[in-house]
């Protein structure tokens, strides 16, 4: 009888050490998929040095992505989901951010292509990451949206944790203040990867070294 009960409790501690196991990666994910990232301050109004264009009588959507951020995949579907119902209300600018020293169509990537491929968005490259300091922009995909006149009525990202697609509160807020004027909430946590390296060495030593080329 005795010689039946190791192998018994071999397999039950077997069972603990794997169910805690599990228990550490979900926790892990969760909190790494629900981490948001550095919200920069965007400037109350829209700086007028910047190159980016604006159309004239309307708002202006500005969203600066890194091009190698696969957090950013479904801010991008999440911007073709808003934009499918407000393309004629508002001028949608997809601005990919492109440190010192990397070589030519390095920002090309199929982020460049998806984001292209929305209707309505014009996409442009952000040569040393110039146009995300003038709208302080930290992370890939945080948004700016400024009124016609330039005055800025949202700023924060536009899903609701790191590579999730749906509803969210950055959506929602922009789609009322396009078709209503009006919102509730006007700031959102940004879920994506950095979109400089904090060193400022600008090159691939922060966790861009990661993402796919």
């Amino acid at each position: 009888m005795k010689a039946n009960r190791y192998p018994r409790i071999s397999l039950l501690l077997a069972s603990l050490v794997w169910l805690g196991t599990v228990g550490y990666g979900l926790h892990f994910v969760w909190s790494y998929e629900n981490s948001a990232g550095r919200s920069g301050a965007s400037p109350q109004q829209w700086p007028t040095d910047s190159s980016i264009k604006r159309t004239p009588h309307l708002p202006t959507l500005v969203l600066f992505i890194h091009p190698h951020c696969p957090c950013s995949r479904a801010t991008i579907g999440e911007l073709a989901v808003l934009l499918a119902h407000t393309q004629q209300l508002v001028n949608a600018q997809a601005v990919f951010v492109k440190p010192a020293g990397f070589a030519e169509a390095w920002e090309q990537t199929d982020l460049w292509q998806s984001a292209a491929a929305v209707p309505g968005v014009s996409v442009t490259v952000d040569e040393n990451g110039v146009e995300a300091r003038r709208f302080g922009s930290e992370t890939s995909g945080q948004v700016a949206l400024y009124d016609a006149d330039g005055v800025l009525l949202f700023s924060g990202g536009i899903t609701g944790a790191r590579g999730h697609s749906g509803d969210n509160d950055g959506r929602s807020a922009i789609l009322s203040l396009l078709t209503t004027g009006k919102s509730l909430i006007t700031k959102t946590p940004v879920f994506g990867c950095p979109l400089r390296n904090p060193s400022e060495k600008q090159k691939e030593e922060s966790c861009h070294a990661t993402l796919p080329r």
